[in-house]
């Protein structure tokens, strides 16, 4: 049984019991909460009409000289296509699957960064020049997408100038925060470096109140204090405090709050999925990059460093580079795919838990003193990020 209305718009059809319903000259009305009108179209057999179950719209079609799409309801009771029961039990299972999908790629994400971050620092400590480790990353990360989209493993995004052009200052800020960081583990611990990267929430208010004229709720604000506290007590206690480690981190911080800025006001309306977009990024930062990086290290300092690292660390060393510039990529690549899935507010709070997952591996894996102090400070400054990402909500 089957009602067509004249309008695209539906509301509740009132209450009808089991009655015998004849075909006329004209079909008959059914009077509802609504203005457009419900009717009913029948052979010219008499019909028992039930509705003991609910209805359902199911397609669309409308009576008239010419056919065009319309709304039709169906009941279960006829249909019997997917009962309730096994619409929300379809529906049970699908959202399930979801966070299940969901958790295995934060656990991904957290693992590559851990992996990325102590290869990372193991290169630096035997070949201290961050910018070339820095153009190495994202080489390599633009190589294997290169491979992926010619193989066909991964499908090529299609861009055009528009799409580089907005990509542009996001690479640019990409570039900065990337180099920033790196030079920043270069000179101090890895946990280090990331106590001072959870104070990112503390510039985002910034740059967004100073720049942008954005308000924020009280309790945004609020949440500042333990992460500007916190940051400050873990530097102040800090044994191997370096300023140019330091200041990296700072810059990272400020770069990467204008690469999120622009990356919202530029992506709006863009089909690119998270990794090929991340993909694409890489290629134009390592554009941005590579002349820079000459400029500030060169080809001479570069063959001697690598010489001495060689002869001191052995055939171990390109594997370590190879190693911190493929997990890299791959860490990157799967947070964007992540951001894909899941809203910003999640992704926020994933953040915060992947910087306490680096802090602590690195710590244990390269015997990191750290004084009662310096960890209060840290848990500090990491516990008001969680709370920023809450009241950000």
């Amino acid at each position: 049984m089957s009602f067509s209305i004249k309008q695209s718009a539906l509301a509740t059809c009132m209450d009808l019991s089991n009655s015998f319903v004849h075909k006329r000259s004209q079909s008959r009305i059914c009077r509802s909460s609504f203005p457009p009108a419900l009717i009913l179209q029948n052979d010219h057999r008499r019909t028992n009409l039930s509705v003991s179950k609910p209805l359902h719209v199911s397609s669309f079609e409308v009576i008239g000289k010419e056919k065009r799409a319309a709304i039709q309801c169906k009941a279960y009771e006829a249909d019997k296509s997917q009962p309730i029961e096994a619409a929300a039990a379809a529906e049970v299972k699908t959202e399930t699957a979801k966070r299940v999908k969901i958790g295995i790629y934060f656990a991904t994400w957290w693992a590559l960064n851990v992996v990325f971050n102590i290869y990372n620092k193991k290169v630096l400590n035997a070949y201290p020049y961050p910018w070339l480790t820095s153009t190495l990353s994202l080489a390599c990360g633009s190589l294997m997408m290169l491979i992926s989209w010619a193989t066909r493993i991964a499908e090529a995004p299609k861009t055009d100038f528009e799409f580089w052009k907005t990509l542009f200052p996001v690479a640019v800020a990409h570039t900065i925060g990337h180099v920033a960081a790196t030079v920043s583990m270069s000179k101090v611990a890895v946990s280090f470096t990331h106590i001072i990267k959870s104070g990112e929430p503390a510039f985002s208010v910034l740059v967004s109140s100073c720049l942008l004229g954005e308000t924020f709720p009280p309790a945004v604000y609020l949440s500042l204090v333990p992460i500007i506290g916190g940051c400050a007590l873990a530097a102040v206690t800090e044994l191997n405090f370096n300023m140019i480690g330091f200041m990296g981190a700072m810059i990272s911080n400020l770069a990467f709050v204008f690469r999120n800025i622009f990356s919202k006001k530029g992506m709006k309306g863009k089909s690119v999925s998270g990794m090929n977009y991340y993909a694409c990024l890489s290629m134009l930062s390592l554009v941005i990059l590579t002349p820079f990086a000459i400029a500030v290290e060169g080809p001479q300092m570069w063959a001697a460093g690598w010489e001495k690292a060689l002869s001191e660390i052995g055939p171990q060393f390109i594997w370590w580079v190879a190693a911190q510039s493929i997990f890299y990529h791959l860490y990157n690549q799967v947070s964007y795919m992540s951001l894909d899935q899941i809203s910003p507010l999640t992704f926020s709070i994933g953040n915060t838990m992947k910087r306490i997952s680096v802090i602590v591996s690195s710590i244990i894996i390269f015997h990191t003193p750290v004084q009662p102090i310096n960890a209060l400070g840290a848990a500090i400054a990491i516990l008001g990020t969680f709370l920023y990402s809450q009241a950000k909500a």
